[in-house]
């Protein structure tokens, strides 16, 4: 995650030193997200077929291939629009591969009554990349300058490359024989466990909960934080700035030790509801504030909340899964959960445009809200029938 990081933090700066395009800047956020909402399933379903080990090491080649590619083209100094919007692509699939794969290692690793705390720790270390991802690209790109910085930054993709050859986990080694063998996997294939999951009102109640929280603040709250900095922080923006976006990461690392050393949070739809609930209340406060210190602790309750609801979903989603279509079903989530937030940059201009940045993260948090309690629901009328978990 650093290293996916790292590239953003590189290529970004390049890119509008560059050409200036806010066209490319809409781009760059719809790339990196389109390939989970068209994608997820169908890599989810490749993964339940194929060595998971392998397709780990294809996207990480991928991610190295594209560091590369930038690296060449920043130091030949040809970089056109079309290459630049080809290599956002292949980041974004290399990123869409690697998530089912990575969930069903951790279903690999470890027995079913360690799954959550797999979970959860697999989180808050992503977390820990996305904390430390701006930090240290911003200091290849100032140390080294872009090209040398880019070249470097491929290398951060060897460590998971190498474990992958030297791990005797495949993603299947605990259900190989539950596992389908069909001739072959088509897009088609994996459409029809959408409609397969229909009847499990715990999986949609995680799945819907999971695109609720990705099309409403999911991808608003990081790329609105410049305004916030710009109106809290009295004239000092970049700081105010650092430091928001450092609160809102620190909480989700720090919330995922604390959760996973107090064992507090049980894989429920009701934990699940209420750190969902809990997330969104505090977007909302983080919105509306007026005072610096009030937006930090909002939005360090905030990282703590993203980080239980989403390891929460995700366990549930493990959990629930029957082992043969346990990478499509996850790749319904990922879909969801990531892909989604391709429509989130289009809520919040359309808000934006009317009632301002502010006003729109608000009514975004407002309406997670409203969701999460219709989700709530849902599920426990799905209760009726069976325990979820």
């Amino acid at each position: 995650m650093m290293g996916d990081n790292n590239e953003h933090v590189i290529t970004y700066w390049v890119l509008w030193e560059t050409f200036h395009s806010p066209l490319l800047v809409g781009f760059e956020l719809v790339s990196h997200w389109l390939p989970f909402l068209l994608f997820s399933v169908y890599f989810g379903s490749l993964a339940e077929r194929f060595d998971c080990r392998k397709l780990i090491q294809v996207a990480q080649c991928l991610f190295m291939f594209v560091s590369l590619s930038w690296g060449v083209l920043f130091l030949t100094g040809t970089l056109q629009v079309w290459e630049a919007c080809i290599l956002l692509v292949m980041h974004g699939m290399a990123g869409a591969l690697w998530g089912p794969a990575e969930q069903l290692m951790l279903h690999d690793f470890v027995d079913r009554k360690d799954l959550v705390s797999a979970v959860r720790l697999n989180a808050t270390f992503r977390n820990l990349g996305l904390l430390f991802g701006p930090v240290v690209g911003s200091a290849l790109l100032l140390g080294l300058g872009p090209a040398a910085g880019i070249f470097v930054n491929a290398l951060i993709y060897l460590p998971m490359t190498i474990l992958m050859i030297r791990t005797p986990f495949s993603g299947h080694s605990k259900d190989e024989s539950a596992l389908p063998r069909r001739a072959r996997v088509t897009l088609a294939d994996s459409i029809r466990v959408l409609r397969g999951i229909r009847a499990n009102h715990t999986l949609v109640s995680m799945i819907v909960l999971a695109g609720l929280t990705a099309v409403t603040v999911g991808a608003s709250l990081q790329v609105s934080m410049p305004t916030f900095a710009t109106e809290l922080a009295n004239g000092n923006s970049g700081l105010g700035y650092g430091l928001l976006l450092f609160a809102n990461g620190i909480g989700g690392v720090v919330g995922g030790f604390l959760l996973e050393a107090t064992g507090i949070l049980k894989p429920s739809i009701r934990s699940a509801v209420i750190s969902t609930m809990l997330f969104a209340i505090a977007v909302l406060v983080f919105a509306l504030t007026q005072l610096y210190a009030v937006a930090v602790i909002a939005l360090l309750i905030a990282g703590v909340a993203a980080l239980a609801s989403m390891s929460v979903g995700q366990s549930i989603v493990q959990l629930e899964a029957p082992a043969g279509e346990r990478g499509r079903i996850y790749g319904v989530y990922g879909m969801f959960a990531s892909g989604l937030r391709t429509g989130g940059g289009v809520t919040l201009g359309l808000l934006g445009a009317s009632v301002g940045i502010p006003g729109a993260v608000a009514w975004c948090a407002v309406a997670l809200g409203v969701g999460t309690v219709a989700v709530g629901i849902y599920a426990r009328m799905g209760r009726r029938d069976r325990d979820p978990v």
